[in-house]
């Protein structure tokens, strides 16, 4: 990897950035020690300036060598020259060109293999469907094979929970585990454990509004046994199992009652209610035809709905209230509208939170009449 070492080449007088990694030539049956230079323009010099399509064609060959025979002649330009003897190389053709791929990727400020791979765990945690896990399977191939355990940025589970999303429940992982429901599981909770510690170390770059001085992240938490019989800040998630009643109707989450909400056909609407908030609930909906408008009116409908569990529920409220005023973060697998995700998301979520709060709190300084008691 290569990150860290920095050049450029000027081309029509603008200066394309590159940086460079060390990697063989060989010429005849001699092997030269150099630096493989790549550009955020996907040139990369290795003796002579090649395209990814060139330079492919150049590790086919074995021209750029990632095998090299026991008894082969090497040197290094002013330095030193031998002959090898017990070889082991630990980079093939194929991880090569991915890394080479992934610098190209990094110089032009786009997510890398690995980088793409951790979003589609993360989507698949949040969306826990087999699609999403052929999605997930797909991304963790195209990570080179060397730089996967590096992915997470974690040396002690490495790539393990990816692995464990990949295989899913029954099957082994390609380092031969087998993924229990446990282990599953735990994969789950470690991407949502991922995203709390990025708040909490502060490597999410969301600005404080002024006034408060902190900012209080809403967990997402998985319990494969059911929700704590402590209250946590996991109540103040729209698929805590807190009933609400709205228009006469007794919904069992306000994540059911809302998407209840977003559809009209009762049959759909009977499944929304017998399905597991958060992932069933969403997948009852998907592919059903939305109410017309619901994009426009959906913020006065979850702001109703948070109004009434907080109302309905004293000990949650309780909880909610015990935020003071602080800026509430709610992080998860939803649409970034709702969310916050990364430096991104709107946060809309964690806003009508704040709602709530201040009203409630206003509510409580006013006396039997309405008026303040200050």
């Amino acid at each position: 990897m290569s990150r860290h070492r920095r050049t450029w080449r000027t081309v029509d007088g603008e200066r394309v950035e590159g940086t460079w990694r060390p990697a063989f030539i060989r010429n005849g049956d001699d092997h030269y020690l150099t630096d493989l230079v790549i550009y955020a323009d996907a040139v990369v010099d290795c003796w002579e300036l090649l395209t990814l399509a060139e330079f492919e064609l150049k590790l086919a060959s074995g021209r750029v060598a990632t095998e090299i025979p026991d008894g082969a002649r090497a040197s290094a330009h002013h330095l030193a020259s031998w002959t090898f003897s017990d070889v082991e190389t630990w980079v093939t053709a194929d991880m090569l060109l991915g890394e080479v791929r992934d610098e190209v990727e990094r110089l032009n400020g786009r997510p890398d293999s690995s980088a793409r791979c951790v979003e589609a765990a993360l989507r698949f945690a949040g969306e826990p469907s087999e699609a999403q896990r052929d999605r997930l399977r797909a991304a963790y191939a195209a990570v080179p094979e060397h730089l996967r355990r590096y992915m997470l940025g974690d040396m002690e589970s490495k790539d393990l929970p990816v692995q464990f999303l990949v295989a899913g429940p029954g099957h082994r992982t390609v380092d031969g585990v087998v993924v229990t429901e446990d282990r599953h599981a735990w994969a789950l909770q470690y991407f949502a454990d991922r995203e709390a510690s990025k708040v909490l170390t502060g490597k999410r770059r969301v600005p404080e509004p002024e006034g408060t001085g902190t900012s209080i992240y809403i967990p997402q938490v998985t319990f494969p046994e059911g929700y704590s019989q402590e209250l946590g800040l996991f109540c103040l998630r729209n698929e805590f199992p807190a009933q609400v009643v709205v228009d006469g109707r007794t919904y069992p989450s306000v994540d059911h009652a809302y998407w209840c909400k977003a559809v009209l056909d009762e049959d759909v609407r009977a499944r929304v209610l017998a399905a597991e908030a958060p992932f069933g609930t969403k997948r009852a909906v998907q592919g059903r035809r939305l109410r017309e408008g619901w994009e426009v009116m959906r913020l006065a409908v979850m702001t109703d709905l948070l109004r009434a569990k907080f109302a309905q529920h004293p000990d949650l409220a309780a909880v909610l209230a015990g935020t003071g005023a602080s800026r509430l973060l709610h992080t998860g697998f939803d649409a970034p509208f709702w969310v916050v995700h990364g430096d991104e998301g709107r946060n809309w979520l964690g806003r009508l939170l704040e709602l709530v709060r201040s009203e409630r709190a206003l509510a409580r300084d006013a006396g039997p009449a309405g008026q303040s008691l200050s």
